[in-house]
């Protein structure tokens, strides 16, 4: 069988190298993996303005055919397409709009950080781009012969709001509510993802014709919630009433790690403040959560590279550094 790969044209491999760099940019500098995010598809966004038809639909006529970096679900018909499968990915940084990328950036502006902020850019980053693909394939399924483009990254940013809802559902962030008229209004987690939930599930059972792909968003949001029950254990944390009497043994700290390892490793004011958030917790689910993304931020003190670490231990795989907590 005879693999399709379809031409692209220039500006579609200029955006991709522009979400590329915008990625190392942010490795480089330390950004947070929600940010850089942001400024990959607004800067992808940018280049699209003048070749809007290349990138966004592709081009057809005068003896020319460009394919364009949205993803087709007749891509999914046939095995000769796998290699157009790379659209997966770049069409969750194509948008068709101002709208419709401020609409998007700014959910993901508000979620990505207080979610970020819990489970760390890694996680984050997987977590977006495998709930983008499944929100992708549930939309394409249910018409395989369709050539029309999908695009943005509402199917991704739907499967951040079904982790986050999964794995800390009181916790509360700012987001954009309302139908018609949308208001900036602080929410628990869950009450905002079963909001809007229940708008897609009503739209989606309604046909309502509107050029939106609902239901992506709904893969991507049931997606998002397997997925947090996958990755993330449940860091539920009762909050006692104020009748109770703890003993004294409560705060008592359970885990004995090594701070002075650890402080070694706290060559910023950044993780000065996290290592300081780790000492002070009483609370060992908590203090977990914070060793996790003050790993996920440091270094190798010899040469810069990023860290591993599993079961107290941590190592640098390029020059060798070992140390545990």
């Amino acid at each position: 069988m005879d693999l399709i790969m379809l031409p692209q044209h220039w500006s579609a491999f200029l955006c991709i190298s522009v979400i590329v760099a915008v990625f190392l940019i942010g490795y480089i500098r330390g950004w947070l993996m929600t940010h850089t995010l942001i400024i990959a598809n607004f800067a992808v966004f940018l280049v699209t303005l003048p070749f809007y038809r290349e990138i966004v639909y592709g081009f057809y006529g005068h003896g020319l055919i460009y394919a364009g970096l949205g993803f087709r679900p007749i891509y999914l018909s046939s095995i000769s397409f796998l290699p157009e499968w790379y659209t997966f990915l770049t069409s969750m940084f194509i948008h068709g709009g101002f709208f419709h990328i401020f609409g998007n950036m700014l959910v993901l502006f508000f979620v990505g950080s207080a979610f970020e902020e819990r489970i760390g850019g890694k996680k984050l980053l997987l977590i977006f781009i495998v709930t983008g693909i499944f929100g992708a394939i549930t939309h394409s399924i249910f018409d395989l012969s369709s050539a029309v483009p999908l695009i943005g990254a509402s199917g991704a940013i739907f499967g951040l709001m079904g982790a986050f809802a999964y794995a800390y559902p009181r916790d509360e962030v700012i987001m954009p509510i309302g139908i018609g008229i949308m208001f900036l209004t602080r929410i628990k987690v869950i009450y905002a993802v079963l909001f809007f939930a229940l708008i897609e599930t009503f739209v989606v059972w309604l046909d309502v014709p509107d050029g939106t792909a609902h239901l992506a968003h709904l893969g991507g949001l049931i997606s998002g919630v397997t997925l947090a029950a996958i990755l993330l254990r449940a860091r539920e944390v009762r909050k006692p009433s104020k009748e109770v009497i703890y003993p004294v043994v409560y705060n008592q700290r359970t885990h004995k790690w090594n701070y002075s390892n650890l402080k070694k490793l706290a060559v910023t004011p950044e993780l000065e403040d996290i290592l300081n958030r780790i000492q002070m917790e009483d609370l060992p689910q908590v203090q977990e959560i914070w060793l996790e993304h003050f790993l996920e931020k440091t270094v190798c003190p010899k040469c810069g590279s990023p860290l591993q670490h599993f079961n107290r231990k941590i190592w640098c795989e390029n020059c060798g550094f070992r140390t545990s907590y």
